[in-house]
């Protein structure tokens, strides 16, 4: 089962794949994460996605595409793609390169949400400048600033300054819409409310995949 998660910046999409992944028993693969990983190891892949990002480049599509199809495992089967595909291209290869493989994308799940709500949550966020961890202002505060998992500084980040996130959830706005009517016309695909509490968006991604799995 390979299962592709799509949504803006602010969307809950982290919270979401946490869930899913869990109750499904998926591999979780996010591209921020192949990414570190492959550098890290100086990897083949890794030593070219390097050279784009120490040049401030974006790392091109077919690269890209190739470091998260080299995770991808016909006998294993049960992953979760986050972050990836990001445009029409990137989706289009993936199709080809798992048709190569007798593999298939068996469903894609977008988290539909305004820009006005997504907005106001990324402001919102702060995040663990150690671990990671993520807070928000308004419904999880960081006591005194500081991460209860940790004890490090939780900060906003750049990406969080409301100019940046404006620039942000347009962008993503402008590049995927061409994506997700590829999805929507070729593939299973669901769009679901994001903009309810994280529980009721769990249940709601639940009800369509067990529904997927009944199917089978």
């Amino acid at each position: 089962m390979i299962a592709i998660l799509l949504g803006a910046p602010g969307s809950g999409k982290g919270t979401q794949a946490k869930f899913l992944s869990a109750k499904y028993g998926l591999t979780h693969l996010a591209t921020g994460d192949i990414f570190r990983s492959e550098i890290a190891g100086k990897t083949p892949l890794g030593i070219k996605a390097q050279s784009y990002v120490k040049a401030g480049k974006l790392v091109p599509d077919d690269l890209v595409t190739e470091m998260v199809a080299a995770r991808l495992n016909s006998k294993e089967g049960r992953y979760l793609l986050d972050g990836f595909p990001r445009n029409l291209v990137q989706a289009q290869a993936l199709s080809s390169i798992l048709a190569q493989e007798k593999m298939s994308v068996n469903l894609v799940v977008l988290l539909k949400i305004s820009q006005e709500l997504a907005l106001e949550r990324i402001v919102s966020r702060r995040v663990c400048s150690q671990c990671g961890e993520v807070y928000n202002v308004q419904t999880k505060p960081a006591l005194n600033g500081k991460c209860g998992i940790c004890g490090g500084a939780v900060v906003l980040r750049e990406d969080d300054f409301e100019v940046t996130a404006r620039k942000r959830l347009m962008v993503f706005e402008d590049i995927t819409r061409p994506m997700i009517a590829y999805y929507q016309s070729e593939f299973i695909f669901k769009e679901v409310d994001a903009g309810l509490k994280p529980d009721e968006v769990s249940a709601a991604l639940a009800i369509f995949v067990d529904s997927i799995f009944a199917k089978s």
